[in-house]
């Protein structure tokens, strides 16, 4: 009966959209039109509820033959229902059941020209993607350029971050996707370098309808895009600028033909509940190979984040294996330079040492050779496949089973590749692979299932070299929840119990958040594998409370709860490990406030643990006893966070 009420509707109001196609999610609240405009080029609006989202915004693709954005006219529709149903242990939720509306819109033109467009519209979002036919004996085409596009009404505000010129910063290995966010920007505001802007985008409309843009299903077919600036009236998807990857390889896109592209993806909400909640980057993909084993969600502890460089030497690495095994973890990270410092044979010798603590090691690498000026090692070991078997089957043989790859240079399909090739050599070895320095990963969590981790966000690792970094961290922490994190994993690398950004806790930069908001991130932010800025002497000068939690928090989690807040002001977020849940919030307000949660996965009578801060400002623990689970009071303070737990 949905079925034949979706059709029924398609049908009916065709006949007022210029023969487009009507495609309503499951529920009827959210709604894509498509129609064609004068010249005959397509578009698209989406509605929730009767609110506009977007209105007649341009879609199609101009190729090196063929210009499939004008010229056409639509023909029929198929509108299907969709469902399915998957497990992930390594995003917000592990058992995701889909119920959406699946439609495939055909264009055709003068002279052959074919393009379809598929939709997929579910009550919390909609994505759609290109599928471009042979165009009569063409076999492949290169994509000049997308139209694809978002237009969204006036008085709109964004919460964006930039994309940077390509090769600056240090060593030139710009783009990292480490810019400051505009929050709560008016569109036509130009973005800092003059590029426009890197996924994931936040959007919010005057009718308070939210939408966040992204992309999912990049692969080494296509090439990484953005947004670019606001003009005439719309934002519009950009491929990769020529000087990325120090000028190698090409911007455009070349596909095989019949082809797909990547799916472009807005989750759509009138609170930010849909937003903070989606699971559509991995909705749309599915696995490219199976692994001998699952990935190993995992917490860690890295020398590097606090010590530095220096650091780099078997006897601080054997201090941190002590600090990781002491803390019940994991995992320790040894970072750059460890070819040198360390050296291959006192490397195995380290790994046999780390293993009779159980605890194993995570091994970084620079991806390049050839796009920057990196020269901290081991380098030119993963950026072509000879070199980089050869050290995967060493790291095999003596048992390390992940590794972080570092310093990528810029979107291009070459770049994709290049990610793609270092995660399947990878899989072959039995290695989990965490990326830093590198692009936002685009339903990589689910299509490649040795993928843990990747950074593409302004990290903790800025604490260490900027006081402003550390001055503005209670904001970035109350944006992420909803735009970075909200459409992949982040490994932020963050939680610090140092009061002082050095080895000695006495000296350098200084933190400006309290111990209890470094807790709160520990679960706000969302990745499978942790490396946390712990240092040894955190056992002995960070408060008891503190330790017990962070040796405690899992990095898994079976699902997760908006509970309230605002990007850029504060955030609570609720996540749940198996029968345990974790509220968590975080400010970036002057004041303290009170906050009233309705939390009903707690019932009446249920004794609930709270971290909060005490008059000083230290962590502290109590007992709260729920008494209305629509009504429960938390006092979050002004740079600081609170972690709720049964």
């Amino acid at each position: 009966m949905k079925l034949n009420r979706i059709i029924l509707s398609s049908f009916l109001l065709s006949a007022l959209c210029a023969h487009g196609a009507v495609i309503e999610s499951p529920s009827g609240k959210l709604k894509v039109v498509t129609s064609i405009d004068q010249g005959g080029k397509p578009v698209y609006s989406v509605y929730l509820d009767g609110k506009t989202v977007i209105d007649k915004a341009p879609v199609g693709m101009i190729t090196d033959f063929v210009d499939l954005s004008k010229g056409l006219r639509e023909g029929d529709a198929k509108i299907t229902p969709f469902t399915k149903e998957y497990t992930q242990d390594k995003i917000k939720r592990s058992h995701i059941s889909v119920n959406a509306t699946n439609a495939v819109v055909k264009y055709e033109g003068d002279e052959g020209k074919r393009l379809d467009m598929e939709w997929h519209v579910a009550d919390d979002g909609v994505a759609y993607r290109y599928k471009v036919p042979r165009q009569k004996e063409r076999g492949s085409m290169i994509v000049k350029e997308e139209v694809s596009s978002f237009r969204f009404p006036d008085g709109t505000t964004a919460f964006l971050t930039p994309q940077s010129d390509p090769m600056i910063g240090w060593k030139r290995t710009k783009p990292s996707y480490e810019e400051f966010y505009t929050v709560d920007a008016p569109m036509n505001q130009k973005s800092e370098y003059g590029h426009g802007y890197t996924f994931p985008a936040l959007f919010r409309t005057p009718d308070n309808v939210w939408t966040l843009v992204t992309e999912t299903g990049v692969d080494g077919y296509y090439c990484a895009s953005r947004l670019s600036d606001f003009k005439d009236g719309l934002y519009s998807v950009e491929f990769p600028m020529p000087g990325e990857n120090n000028g190698n390889g090409s911007s455009s896109p070349g596909v095989a033909l019949p082809g797909a592209t990547p799916w472009r993806v807005m989750a759509i909400g009138d609170n930010l509940a849909p937003i903070v909640e989606t699971t559509l980057p991995w909705d749309l993909v599915d696995p490219k190979y199976k692994t001998a084993r699952p990935a190993r969600p995992a917490k860690g502890t890295w020398s590097w984040i606090l010590w530095q460089d220096n650091s780099i030497n078997f006897e601080d690495q054997k201090r941190y294996i002590d600090f990781a095994a002491e803390m019940g973890y994991d995992n320790v990270l040894i970072d750059n330079w460890w070819d040198n410092n360390i050296g291959e044979k006192r490397m195995e010798e380290l790994i046999k040492y780390a293993h009779s603590k159980k605890v194993n090691p995570i091994l970084w690498y620079s991806s390049s050779g050839h796009w920057n000026d990196i020269e901290q090692g081991p380098i030119n070991r993963m950026d072509r496949p000879i070199e980089r078997k050869k050290w995967m089957k060493w790291m095999h043989d003596n048992g390390v089973d992940a590794i972080k790859v570092d310093f990528f240079g810029g979107d291009k399909q070459e770049t994709m590749r290049l990610y793609e090739d270092i995660l399947s050599d990878a899989a072959d070895y039995g290695i989990d692979v965490v990326f830093h320095g590198c692009t936002l990963p685009r339903g990589w969590e689910r299509m490649y299932p040795n993928f843990v981790g990747s950074e593409a966000v302004l990290a903790s690792e800025n604490m260490i070299f900027s006081q402003d970094f550390c001055d503005k961290e209670a904001l970035h922490a109350t944006l992420h929840p909803f735009i970075r994190n909200a459409a992949a994993i982040m490994e932020y690398g963050g939680s610090f119990l140092n009061k002082r950004m050095n080895k000695g806790n006495d000296g350098g930069n200084i933190r400006r958040t309290t111990d209890a908001f470094q807790l709160a991130v520990a679960v706000l932010f969302q990745n499978p594998v942790q490396n946390f800025a712990l240092a040894p002497n955190n056992l002995t000068d960070a408060p008891a409370v503190a330790i017990d939690f962070m040796k405690s928090v899992p990095t898994t989690w079976d699902d997760t709860k908006f509970i309230d807040g605002y990007p850029g002001k504060y955030a609570v977020v609720a996540r749940r490990h198996g029968d345990t849940w974790y509220v968590a919030g975080v400010s970036n307000l002057d004041k303290p406030v009170k906050l009233d949660l309705s939390l009903p996965m707690f019932e009446k009578g249920t004794k609930l643990t709270l971290i909060n801060d005490d008059k000083k400002g230290e962590p502290v623990k109590t007992v709260v006893t729920v008494k209305n689970p629509e009504k429960v009071s938390v006092t979050l303070n002004p740079s600081s966070g609170f972690v709720l737990q049964n």
